[in-house]
């Protein structure tokens, strides 16, 4: 049964989302073709990334043939998968990009709002149905602070930072995985974020209150070192108190 809580992820990811079309919006033919922080991507790359991403989201949440599965195999590594959709904007002018893009986040955002939330995602190792939601919201986040980073234009902090901070904690595990680490046996981690300024004011608060180890900070800092746009050394306000949280601080990854 859908459980209104967990549904409430679908319009913080609408927001997200429309927040991006609007900046998008007001930029000219010059601002597409800025280079972004990903080496080797302009705004232009990084949008028709997420539009690309959102079609094989779609299809891979609905038994689609452009499933993340089938999808990823048509291609030699990784990179060459991502790197597939690029190519495919590289054809189009900014206006059909943006279309393209917009167009599937819609069609995105209907799909899943037709699934049950106890749905599980077969992306990466398997995701539930908010994890997955988090994670688009997360990704579409994350690319917009390159695309605001190439542009010069600046954007505000959100509530919606919870979402990216709550599955940056969740995807510790993952990872530690990727970079090939153990966590220390016998630790636990609780992570204490102050919120962005604007919101409620509450701490958000992930993990036991008797937990061995700590990691306390700005929200804003945890949430650009887990999606990999701030080296630990551009988040000096975070402090990792304990081996699990100095873990957690090297090497958080909320992506694939």
């Amino acid at each position: 049964m859908n459980r209104a809580g967990d549904r409430a992820i679908l319009e913080d990811f609408t927001a997200e989302q429309t927040e991006l079309y609007q900046l998008l919006q007001t930029l000219d033919e010059k601002d597409w073709s800025r280079p972004s922080p990903a080496a080797g991507w302009d705004v232009r790359d990084q949008v028709s990334h997420l539009a690309h991403t959102e079609e094989v989201a779609r299809d891979t949440a609905t038994g689609g043939p452009r499933a993340l599965s089938v999808e990823a195999a048509r291609y030699p590594t990784p990179e060459a998968f991502t790197e597939a959709g690029c190519r495919q904007g590289r054809q189009l002018t900014p206006p059909e990009v943006l279309d393209w893009w917009w167009t599937a986040a819609a069609r995105n955002r209907e799909a899943l709002a037709s699934l049950d939330s106890d749905t599980r995602v077969p992306w990466g190792l398997g995701m539930g149905w908010r994890a997955f939601v988090t994670a688009r919201l997360m990704e579409h986040w994350a690319h917009g602070l390159d695309i605001r980073a190439a542009v010069g234009r600046d954007g505000q902090d959100t509530a919606r930072l919870r979402h990216v901070a709550w599955i940056g904690v969740n995807a510790l595990p993952y990872a530690f995985g990727v970079a090939g680490v153990e966590a220390p046996a016998g630790r636990t981690l609780r992570v204490e974020l102050t919120p962005p300024p604007g919101t409620d004011g509450e701490l958000w608060v992930y993990g036991s209150g008797d937990a061995t180890d700590r990691l306390t900070g700005p929200a804003g800092e945890w949430c650009r070192r887990a999606v990999q746009r701030a080296a630990a050394a551009e988040t000096p306000d975070l402090v990792a108190d304990g081996p699990l949280a100095e873990l957690a601080l090297k090497y958080a990854r909320a992506f694939l």
